[in-house]
């Protein structure tokens, strides 16, 4: 197997993969991938997280993930980062209105039961009407599913309701 270089890119199923002892690691830089001992998560959103998108997460800054990782399997630290950095979007937008809430997703039971929720979240996204608004609840950030989405053209709106919740909303 050739070694697997962490970078921001890198996904955490390939990262694991390639080194296990990491997964230790990568649950103290942030509590909430204690999931990834999930078999299902792990064959599931650790093949499509990016460890930038799993920086997002865990509330972590991406070049502190990273070193942290780089540094615990014994590669070379990384300083520059620029570019490699997501943020979304906070700010409620104009085309936000609640009425026009079509559609409620809760993610939390799929993902506890160790389900992807990227295929029922993508259909439900490809069933919105112009204008109207699906609303996703999540523990976290889903931002492989945000990625996904603005990929596909749509807008969102990212509203943490509190540490361990976040809504949030697309419109076609």
């Amino acid at each position: 197997m050739e070694p697997v270089i962490i970078t921001p890119k890198t996904k955490i199923h390939d990262l694991l993969e390639a080194y296990p002892e990491l997964e230790e690691t990568l649950i103290k830089a942030a509590p909430q991938f204690k999931k990834l001992k999930n078999p299902l998560l792990r064959k599931t959103i650790a093949r499509v997280t990016s460890l930038s998108q799993a920086a997002i997460i865990g509330g972590v800054k991406v070049e502190e993930l990273i070193n942290t990782l780089r540094e615990a399997a014994g590669h070379k630290l990384q300083d520059n980062y620029a570019g490699e950095e997501i943020s979304y979007n906070y700010v409620t937008p104009d085309w936000f209105a609640a009425d026009e809430v079509s559609e409620k997703i809760d993610i939390s039971d799929m993902l506890n039961a160790g389900e992807q929720p990227v295929h029922e979240v993508l259909s439900a996204l490809k069933k919105l009407n112009d204008g109207d608004i699906l609303e996703i609840n999540a523990p976290f950030i889903p931002a492989p599913l945000i990625d996904k989405a603005i990929g596909l053209g749509y807008k969102y709106w990212v509203n943490e309701v509190a540490e361990d919740e976040f809504i949030v909303y697309f419109q076609k």
